[in-house]
């Protein structure tokens, strides 16, 4: 009888206030004072809750990745790997049987630029996917472009630091970025994509998504190859050009989140299709570039793109703060039947991934139900700020919390296949990679380009070298006369061209940032003080 009072007393008050104890909220207008004009009395209970909680509604914004739009789906394997069986390669579960659905959060984001910054910036966009496979989770935490800027992850602070504002003016600066990229001859692949229109992605749902790091897939016999993971959109490939890009952020910085949220929402579910890479484990000597380098594309005509599942995108997120903001990837985060390759900047990335996380949302992040797994979990770990679940299995006993025991502990799980154990020899050394090739594949890459995207990407170039110091203009065009000919001629030319002085902070590829300083001024309309 008492327990159907106390129901029948949460239907009664079922859609009224109250705080986080429970505690009905009668007046949410006015904090407690002494007379209707204060002063306020310190034992305000439910107001300092309200606003202390509001105080740290933020948890701290992700270095990199910070703006960013979500939704839920799932992946459908096609059970095969281009003709063949996928079995023939990777035992991973997800992949096995024709028709398999597993349900997936995807998180896009832009890179470089803060939580609110406009959605029309020159930079590239993450795409991480997270897979709720029955095995636990898989993260691929990838980009839209297919490389990176760097191939050694000893390099990616000071590349993030050079990309972001000045210290000093909080303003980005061409030049920071452009002396960064300059003495870092590797870059240069990147920047040509970057500056080009496929710098600036139409939206979300139009734009290329891939792994960017070599992984490999390992079979039942321990068996592994390398591999390298495609998003395609079914939508097809819009990008725009800085122009069209600034036109669009005079109406709406929130564009891409909004065209995601209202697809999703008007039943017009976006899609891609998962295509691999594959390539035999091992150095490859016959290329003129290492297959684990995060700077090169690995040519489609020797190593075809294969297709083995499709994923849609369903279902808008609930909360965003919940769900979006405290949704955490990592790049070591892999099931049964995959594993990683000796790529520098994915074992770099697999601790920095994970570690910011702890830091950014707390030790028991793994907790919250945007980033648990969708099957049990039992670990003997404990304690930590904001640990709400005890990972006790049913069958274990409470008091073991370590192993191994005879008392009824957790015992370890059965090897599914057999283990990969790659052989590793040699000394332990500093050093770069031997095949660098650092420009031919972005020579390569523009002679690709459409004329318009050319006409684009030199033009964005030259707006953003011509203020820059005379020795990184001729360290770039040096690059570009490398990689092809014409590219560094109109490159050489344009800025030669180019009107003289100016400034070089304003936002990557903007050919009339400064100008807007002082517009702002001209255009601004007098007012009478009030």
């Amino acid at each position: 009888m008492a327990h159907d009072k106390v129901n029948q007393g949460q239907k009664d008050t079922e859609g009224t206030l109250t705080n986080r104890q429970g505690h009905p909220i009668t007046n949410n207008q006015n904090i407690r004072t002494v007379s209707n004009r204060g002063p306020a009395t310190l034992e305000n209970y439910d107001f300092i809750e309200k606003i202390s909680h509001f105080d740290r509604e933020r948890v701290p914004e992700r270095v990199v990745h910070a703006r960013g739009a979500g939704a839920h789906g799932y992946f459908e394997s096609y059970g095969t790997v281009g003709k063949d069986p996928v079995s023939k390669y990777t035992r991973a579960k997800l992949f096995q049987e024709k028709g398999k659905r597993t349900p997936v959060f995807v998180r896009f984001s832009s890179v470089i630029h803060g939580g609110h910054s406009p959605e029309t910036l020159r930079d590239p966009r993450g795409f991480a996917v997270k897979f709720y496979t029955e095995d636990g989770n898989w993260d691929l935490v990838g980009n839209n472009l297919k490389i990176f800027f760097i191939r050694d992850a000893m390099k990616f602070p000071d590349m993030v630091h050079a990309f972001k504002p000045d210290p000093v003016t909080n303003i980005q600066d061409n030049e920071r970025f452009f002396d960064f990229c300059a003495n870092s001859p590797e870059t240069f692949h990147m920047v040509t994509f970057v500056y080009s229109p496929w710098g600036i992605p139409a939206n979300y749902r139009m734009m290329q998504g891939s792994g960017v790091n070599t992984y490999k897939w390992v079979n039942q016999k321990g068996e592994a190859v390398l591999v390298k993971y495609h998003w395609e959109p079914k939508q097809g490939i819009k990008n725009l050009t800085q122009k069209e890009a600034e036109e669009i952020q005079a109406k709406n910085f929130n564009h891409a989140t909004q065209d995601l949220y209202e697809a999703i929402d008007n039943g017009d579910y976006p899609e891609w299709e998962l295509l691999v890479q594959i390539m035999n484990d091992g150095e490859h000597p016959e290329l003129d570039f290492d297959p684990l380098d995060d700077t090169k594309l690995w040519p489609e005509e020797q190593f075809p793109w294969l297709p083995v599942g499709k994923m849609v995108l369903n279902k808008n997120p609930e909360d965003y703060f919940a769900e979006v903001e405290q949704v955490a990837f990592g790049t070591g985060v892999l099931v049964d039947g995959l594993d990683f390759s000796d790529d520098k900047m994915l074992q770099g990335r697999t601790f920095s991934y994970s570690d910011t996380q702890r830091y950014r949302v707390g030790a028991n992040y793994l907790q919250l139900p945007i980033n648990a797994p969708k099957k049990d979990v039992a670990t003997n770990q404990s304690g930590g700020q904001m640990q709400y679940v005890v990972d006790n299995a049913p069958s274990q006993n409470p008091h073991i919390n370590y192993e191994p025991s005879f008392l009824g502990g957790l015992t370890e799980a059965n090897q599914s296949g057999q283990e990969h154990t790659p052989r590793v020899e040699g000394n332990l050394v500093r050093q770069s990679i031997d095949r660098q090739n650092n420009t031919k594949q972005a020579g390569e890459t523009y002679r690709q380009f459409e004329d318009w995207e050319k006409d684009e990407l030199i033009s964005n170039l030259v707006s953003a070298l011509a203020p820059s110091d005379r020795r990184i203009q001729e360290a770039m065009i040096a690059l570009a006369e490398e990689a092809d000919e014409e590219y560094g001629h109109r490159l050489r030319e344009g800025i030669k061209r180019a009107p003289k002085g100016g400034s070089s902070q304003k936002s990557l590829g903007s050919r009339a940032g400064e100008q807007a300083v002082q517009d702002a001024i001209k255009k601004g309309h007098e007012a009478d003080p009030y």
